[in-house]
């Protein structure tokens, strides 16, 4: 039995446990039916000629993971950013940890999605956000037929949260192949601001595959910093599916930084519904053996006087391989757009591939949009001036590397995720860069 067929068979008896009276039910079916019809993606599908789920699929994955093994902070906290205060919402193999969480209902909702998509007290949450902003292909349409359990975060109008929120799902490998699929909805009401971490971890090398779906809704003048970890075993697959929809004068930033697993396709889609709305989209991506990073963002400028910039970096080495396709979509009536989009990456090895298709489709006549793409390899010119300054080779390059990518970096709001995401780029690199980590 293939994996389709197994979700097919196991579609029923996930149906059987959930409440079938919750307003979702009718979209989970709609959902479910949508797989059927197209299944999974393949190199025939334009959006994934770069990227084959073949190796990916082939696993004999659990669709429902045992939970057996009780973990402990000590086991896990060298995952979490525990150098500050923060809620957290933890899960272990799909199931909410509460002993390692901190949530809270405290003038604002940082709790489950379980209980948003079953208690009547969230019901007008979800009937006017859920499932509104996600698109409906099969993977994503996967995920909400087995919508059940991710985070639900809910920041009420003029809310500065006081903290960031960490939303971890780690993976024990209690069973041989497994597969997650969480769901988060965000939705952040006028003039607030919220901080949110994501990450997905193993905690051994046994095969997991995660489809992950989350929703953004920024309200007016709303402002969302929002950090991707991805720094998983080289067993661990990750389909994170990201959809973000901006109100009036609405800034949300999104951060993914890329550093393990065996297969990551990151879907970041942004659309702009009101004026004066910034949009941020940054990434950084240091692989190297056989592992594969697909970026696939798109950016759609729908009303006039807005802005989004796009800055993606790339390291790769070995065999890895890299996909960065962007798209642009400014419709007739978004003049005065002003779009920025970026992809330069550095090959370290012969081997190494990056397929790169940044792409503008512009339908306004006043605008100023750009991209452009680099591919190369390191500036021998800039090696040989830090050789003759008495630095060794391998420092040199993890310099030259370090600087490469470093106005990403930058732009990083919470300093402990900076030092965190230096401390994994020395790791990479292989050296230590004298950052006070």
């Amino acid at each position: 039995m293939d994996l389709k067929e197994k979700l097919v068979s196991s579609f029923m008896a996930f149906e059987n446990k959930v409440d079938v009276d919750t307003p979702v039910h009718a979209i989970r079916n709609e959902a479910f039916k949508i797989f059927e019809t197209t299944g999974f993606p393949s190199k025939k599908d334009e959006n994934w000629k770069y990227t084959s789920l073949n190796s990916v699929l082939k696993q004999d994955y659990s669709v429902f993971p045992k939970h057996e093994n009780a973990i402990e902070f000590r086991d896990v906290k060298s995952y979490l950013i525990h150098e500050i205060d923060t809620y957290k919402i933890i899960f272990i193999d799909g199931k909410y940890s509460s002993h390692l969480s901190q949530t809270t209902h405290d003038g604002i909702d940082v709790c489950l999605m379980s209980s948003a998509l079953n208690k009547p007290k969230y019901r007008l949450v979800i009937e006017n956000y859920f499932n509104k902003v996600a698109e409906k292909g099969g993977l994503t349409s996967l995920n909400t037929a087995f919508s059940n359990e991710g985070a639900y975060i809910h920041i009420p109008k003029n809310k500065l949260v006081n903290k960031p929120i960490q939303i971890i799902h780690f993976s024990t490998g209690s069973e041989e192949a497994v597969m997650h699929q969480p769901r988060n909805l965000i939705v952040v009401d006028e003039n607030s601001h919220v901080q949110i971490i994501e990450r997905h971890q193993s905690l051994n090398e046994n095969p997991v595959l995660t489809n992950s779906v989350t929703e953004i809704f920024a309200n007016k003048r709303a402002i969302v910093d929002y950090y991707k970890l991805q720094n998983d075993k080289e067993n661990a697959s990750l389909i994170d599916n990201t959809y973000v929809n901006q109100k009036q004068e609405s800034h949300v930033s999104v951060h993914t930084f890329s550093f393990g697993g065996k297969l990551t396709r990151n879907n970041l889609h942004f659309y702009q519904n009101g004026e004066r709305i910034d949009s941020t989209l940054n990434g950084i991506t240091i692989i190297g053996n056989k592992q594969h990073v697909d970026h696939n963002t798109l950016v759609h400028h729908i009303e006039p006087n807005c802005e989004s910039h796009q800055d993606y970096k790339g390291i790769f080495n070995d065999s890895s391989t890299g996909v960065f396709n962007g798209k642009v979509v400014v419709d007739k009536e978004a003049q005065k757009t002003n779009a920025f989009q970026s992809n330069n990456n550095i090959l370290l090895s012969d081997k190494a591939t990056i397929n790169s298709k940044p792409q503008l489709e512009i339908f306004a006549d006043d605008v100023k949009c750009s991209h452009g793409c680099t591919i190369g390899q390191l500036d021998e010119s800039a090696m040989f001036y830090l050789r003759s300054r008495g630095i060794p080779q391998k420092e040199a390059k993890a310099l030259l590397m370090y600087a490469f990518s470093n106005n990403v970096l930058d732009s990083v709001k919470i300093p402990e995720v900076k030092s965190r995401i230096n401390k994994i780029i020395a790791e990479k690199l292989g050296v230590n860069l004298g950052f006070d980590l």
